[in-house]
């Protein structure tokens, strides 16, 4: 069982104060009439909302595995050029450390190039963490909880150009991860070995994933921070072998699909809705399968948090879909209310999936809206799932 206790709530008020208030600026600025032959042009200003923002936020929380933890995080938020049409480019930097010595170092980016010609989005990330372990599959069992630990390095960058005038991009995307040491911490019960300790000896002992493959993106949100309507489509390929000094060999098809739009007439009520779905042949360490339960943030999974409720991977398979619904509702001031609901399933094959093993979870939770001009949020969300008791969780940004 997992509790998070973010203590924050002082801290973001107070910083309230100071952050950006200037209304949201609209995608499409309007064209600016040309001045009179001879007349003295006035010198360019900048418009003050698109100043990059460089905000801190404190991070504080227990969890069971870890015991209390502390940090913080760095959001820069930033516009290339000053075409407001252009989308803004964001990145993430979140570090903290725990009770019980393990740490995160993790830096996600979003970046959006001058008229929009490239795309980048990655992650580069060092993670010493522990986690609880129930097996792999679909049917798994609480009773089967034990505690491992490993160090995971990971690099993941899509390098993107877009091929049409309407948020189509073509590229490449690269993901590196090293597992290592890895170990059990502690056993189901003293009469029971970890089932971790059932893997191949190869994946216990961790080792290196190297893999490349096209990518396919059309990126039509409006905001990517907290997107009020539109369509979001990826779909990437990854192959990995020894050619790319990885130490297995598997194939990876995944495909992201968003879509967003207002209700009832105004921004006020936002419908969000995702599909992902997972797929792999060959030799898949399970570092790499398909996990219900997301909530670290990172790239496997564009940054989004999956099935929120359920513990981190808490269902592990070969192959994976899911997909959740969220209604986001502004309630007053900069706060907004959110419920979600979200239904997955993984599986050796997809062959077996079967309506009635389907997994749920879900839940409601609050949003403070840090920076208004770009639409920047914490989220604290009250959720469960199957086979998982309510928890608290904390994050900066929006799930998807």
């Amino acid at each position: 069982m997992r509790f998070l206790y973010p203590l924050l709530a002082l801290q973001v008020l107070a910083a309230a104060a100071h952050a950006q208030t200037a209304p949201v600026i609209p995608d499409i600025a309007l064209p600016e009439a040309p001045a009179p032959i001879g007349a003295a042009v006035a010198p360019a200003v900048k418009n003050p909302a698109d100043k990059p923002n460089f905000i801190p936020v404190p991070v504080l929380f227990y969890q069971q595995e870890t015991g209390f933890g502390y940090g913080g995080a760095i959001l820069p938020v930033w516009r290339f050029g000053e075409d407001s049409t252009v989308r803004k480019s964001n990145a993430r930097l979140i570090a903290w450390y725990t009770q019980k010595k393990q740490s995160t170092i993790q830096l996600t980016h979003t970046v959006f190039t001058p008229n929009e010609k490239f795309y980048f989005a990655g992650e580069l990330s060092q993670y010493d963490l522990s986690f609880f372990y129930y097996g792999l599959g679909n049917n798994t069992k609480s009773s089967d909880e034990s505690t491992i630990g490993y160090k995971l390095f990971v690099f993941d960058e899509k390098f993107m150009r877009r091929i049409t005038a309407h948020n189509l991009y073509g590229g490449l995307r690269y993901r590196l991860t090293n597992t290592s040491k890895v170990r059990v911490i502690e056993d189901i019960n003293e009469n029971r070995p970890s089932l971790f300790r059932n893997l191949p000896q190869k994946e216990q002992e961790g080792g290196i994933v190297s893999g490349l493959g096209p990518s396919l993106l059309y990126e039509g949100r409006d905001n990517v921070l907290a997107t009020y309507r539109g369509i979001y489509i990826d779909a990437h390929a990854l192959f990995t072998g020894k050619g790319l000094g990885s130490d297995y060999t598997f194939q990876r098809y995944q495909l992201d699909l968003r879509y967003f739009r207002p209700l009832l007439g105004s921004n006020n009520t936002i419908l969000a809705l995702q599909y992902l779905g997972q797929f792999h042949s060959g030799s898949v360490p399970f570092r790499e399968l398909g996990g219900l339960g997301a909530n670290l943030g990172g790239s496997q999974y564009n940054n989004a948090g999956l099935m929120r409720g359920l513990y981190e991977a808490r269902f592990r398979g070969r192959q994976m879909m899911t997909a959740q619904a969220e209604v986001r509702q502004h309630l007053f001031w900069r706060i907004d209310g959110a419920a979600f609901l979200g239904a997955g399933q993984v599986g050796d094959k997809v062959g077996e999936y079967s309506f009635g093993d389907t997994k749920l979870a879900g839940g409601a939770g609050l949003r403070f809206r840090f920076n208004r001009r770009d639409r920047l949020n914490i989220r604290l969300d009250y959720a469960g799932g199957t086979d998982t008791a309510p928890s608290i969780y904390f994050a900066v940004g929006e799930a998807f």
